[in-house]
C-alpha cells in the first residue's frame, strides 16, 4: 500500500530531525527512500513553503517528493490528490497527525496512521539498516602477527628453499 505523506508534520516527530535544521527535508527524504527501498512501497511526500526556483516534485526512485509553493499548502496539495485518486484512495496510507489531514483522509476511504506511529516504523527500519551493517562479515578474522608476517618482504633463499 503507497503512503502519501505529511512532510513537515513527519519532521515534528522524528527524535533526530528538526524543522529548525536547514536541510530537514532531504534528512527525511533520504530516510523515506531506504524505507521504500528495504519495504518494496511507494510513497509522496508533500512540504510546505517551497523556495522559489525549485522544482515542484522530484523523483528519487520509489518517492516522490513535492514541494508546494506560497499560497497554497500541503494539506491542500494532498486533499487534491486524494481527490485525484478518487475510489483508488482506498488503497493509499495517508501519514499525518494533523486532524484536518486525517478527517479529509477518512472521508476519500483512505488509510490513516499518524506522524508519531509512522515516525517509530522508519525509526526501527533505520535501527534495522544499522544492525545490518553491524552485522559480522563473511571474511575471517585476521591475526595482526599473521597479517604483519604476511606483509614482510621475503628474502630470495627462502624462496628457494621452498622448491
Amino acid at each position: 500500500m503507497p503512503y502519501i505523506i505529511d512532510g513537515h508534520n513527519l519532521i515534528g516527530q522524528m527524535p533526530h530531525l528538526s524543522l529548525e535544521t536547514m536541510d530537514d527535508e532531504q534528512q527525511l527524504i533520504e530516510l523515506l527512500q531506504d524505507f521504500c527501498r528495504r519495504q518494496q512501497r511507494t510513497a509522496e511526500v508533500y512540504f510546505d513553503h517551497a523556495p522559489p526556483g525549485m522544482p515542484r516534485a522530484r523523483n528519487y526512485g520509489r518517492l516522490t517528493a513535492f514541494f508546494i509553493r506560497a499560497g497554497k499548502s500541503a494539506d491542500q496539495a494532498i486533499y487534491e490528490r486524494l481527490q485525484r485518486l478518487g475510489r483508488e484512495a482506498r488503497n493509499w496510507t495517508v501519514v499525518s497527525s494533523d486532524r484536518q489531514v486525517q478527517t479529509m483522509a477518512k472521508a476519500a476511504r483512505a488509510r490513516v496512521i499518524s506522524a508519531s506511529a509512522f515516525a517509530r516504523q522508519l525509526s526501527q527500519a533505520a535501527a534495522a539498516k544499522e544492525s545490518d551493517l553491524n552485522e559480522k562479515s563473511d571474511y575471517p578474522e585476521i591475526d595482526i602477527q599473521e597479517f604483519e608476517e604476511w606483509l614482510k618482504p621475503r628474502s630470495k633463499n627462502s624462496s628457494k628453499d621452498a622448491s
